[in-house]
């Protein structure tokens, strides 16, 4: 079951939905959890999956935190700008059922605020640490290449992988067959793991904030990846050792294609 506890109800007018979860470089979650920051954008909801790692997060050396996705909104404030929902979170889900699941009650979510267009950010791993990376994008209709590439985006992300595995995919695909339109910006980054990448995150960010209409300060963004970085650590840690706990009770050939179905792309 995976379910939505919201805490308000905000108005909001056309609104856009942008997707930041851990992944690849945690690019996603750095550069969407920075903005909510920088914006000062109101939390207004929170999901719960049981699809999430099988565990809390200990933290303050006593204090449980249960796994969570959450939901923030903004209001523009200037002419140009939108209103904007945003989703970041803890982890993804687990398994490939989960996905789905997660997915629709998203995207169920956001249609009862009347989004119509959605940008997932996420990694794609090169191999090598990129000293200037790019931002490389996808789409789910043609038409959002001639409206965006003036943004400094490269839409040639097919040329370099045949998927995108994990939200930053699989939102943009569902939420296509509802009629709503969606891109997808990985910034490039080494995709060493445990690593978190506040170039990769900066590259995405400098496209979003311009495609958006806003002006933030960069020049906090690598002490906000430190702030998180334990955070993030502690929780990868946990979810390697979940996995291994549970691949002891799986028969080989299952233990592998759980390693697979947690190797996001995204």
């Amino acid at each position: 079951m995976t379910v939505i506890k919201a805490t308000e109800k905000p108005k909001l007018r056309n609104p856009v939905l942008i997707e930041g979860l851990p992944g690849v470089g945690n690019i996603g979650r750095v550069a969407v959890g920075y903005l909510v920051e920088q914006l000062g954008a109101k939390k207004f909801a929170q999901l719960y999956s049981r699809h999430f790692f099988p565990f809390v997060v200990l933290h303050d050396k006593n204090q449980v935190h249960l796994l969570k996705n959450e939901f923030y909104y903004y209001k523009a404030k200037k002419k140009g700008q939108r209103d904007i929902i945003f989703l970041v979170g803890d982890c993804q889900s687990l398994d490939p059922t989960g996905h789905y699941e997660v997915m629709e009650k998203v995207l169920d979510f956001a249609e009862k605020f009347g989004v119509k267009e959605i940008f997932t950010i996420g990694g794609i791993a090169t191999g090598e640490a990129e000293k200037n990376p790019k931002a490389l994008g996808a789409v789910t209709d043609k038409d959002l290449v001639e409206k965006y590439q003036k943004y400094g985006i490269e839409f040639s992300a097919g040329d370099k992988i045949g998927y995108i595995v994990g939200a930053a995919g699989l939102l943009l695909g569902l939420g296509k067959e509802r009629g709503i339109k969606g891109v997808c910006l990985l910034g490039e980054t080494s995709g060493f793991p445990i690593v978190t990448d506040p170039k990769g995150a900066e590259t995405v960010l400098n496209s979003l904030v311009k495609i958006l209409g806003l002006k933030i300060d960069m020049s906090k963004l690598e002490q906000k990846v430190k702030e998180m970085e334990e955070f993030i650590r502690k929780v990868e840690d946990l979810q390697k050792k979940a996995l291994t706990e549970i691949a002891k009770s799986e028969p080989q050939a299952q233990q592998q294609k759980t390693r697979e179905q947690t190797r996001y792309i995204g």
